[in-house]
């Protein structure tokens, strides 16, 4: 269980996550770091889900990545078909949110490759608290990285599964 949001305001991209790691109802870590940059593509993504599968899944996009001269669209669809029919990557649970500077998708196991509407992005067990309150953040002065940090703090007081150990990523 995690929360993470990812923000896209005035030209910056911003993805943000909680560091509490859980395991049923007890936390094992609270500094896990649940978001990547890709540097080379200047991508960022975060994970909800089993860390060992995020990773798995964080070394696909990178390769997709690279083998579609960084272009997310395409790397985003070829991944979620990979992890639709593949045997091994069937099994992995976990959904992520990822972005660069023209694109946000959430993909998913099922094969999804979601292009949310709006600029603000929510995944995981606070994702819709974060979500509601990134909504509302962006109507302010606020940047996107303060848009981020606010929304992971609030969905923290609302989910147990969230703490407010906020780790960011930005392009």
């Amino acid at each position: 269980m995690t929360t993470i949001v990812l923000v896209r305001k005035n030209k910056e991209v911003v993805v943000a996550g909680d560091g509490q790691v859980s395991m049923g109802n007890t936390v094992v870590k609270s500094t896990a770091s649940k978001v990547r940059k890709i540097e080379k593509r200047d991508v960022v993504a975060g994970f909800a889900g089993s860390t060992a599968d995020a990773l798995t899944l964080f070394e696909r996009l990178e390769g997709k990545l690279e083998k579609h001269a960084g272009n997310l669209s395409r790397a985003a669809v070829e991944l979620a078909k990979d992890w639709r029919t593949d045997k091994y990557l069937r099994r992995l649970e976990a959904l992520m949110a990822v972005g660069d500077k023209s694109n946000s998708y959430i993909i998913s196991g099922t094969g999804d490759v979601l292009e949310p509407e709006g600029d603000v992005i929510g995944i995981g067990s606070g994702g819709n608290y974060a979500l509601a309150a990134g909504k509302v953040l962006m109507e302010g002065d606020m940047s996107a990285e303060e848009v981020a940090k606010k929304a992971i703090r609030v969905a923290a007081d609302i989910c147990v599964f969230t703490n407010d150990n906020v780790k960011i990523e930005k392009i």
